[in-house]
């Protein structure tokens, strides 16, 4: 196993890990949706899955580029 293999699984385990805190993202907002809350409380809600939203974007875009970054200097 060369660095660039590492680069490739290491890019697809932090793209997993954003892919299941989106999947969180879903499931907290809709659970928020269902419950009804009052709007302080569905803003306090929300504004955490915000956070967590954008560090798992982040998480995932950063995790393709190792990916890609790994094939294309690996070859």
């Amino acid at each position: 196993m060369t660095i660039w293999d590492g680069l490739i699984w290491g890019g697809t385990a932090l793209t997993a890990a954003g892919l299941a805190a989106l999947v969180w993202c879903i499931v907290t907002a809709a659970r928020a949706k269902a419950r009804g809350l009052a709007d302080d409380e569905m803003r306090a809600v929300m504004r955490r899955v915000v956070v967590v939203n954008m560090a798992a974007l982040a998480g995932s875009v950063f995790g393709l580029m190792f990916v890609v970054l790994g094939i294309m200097l690996g070859r």
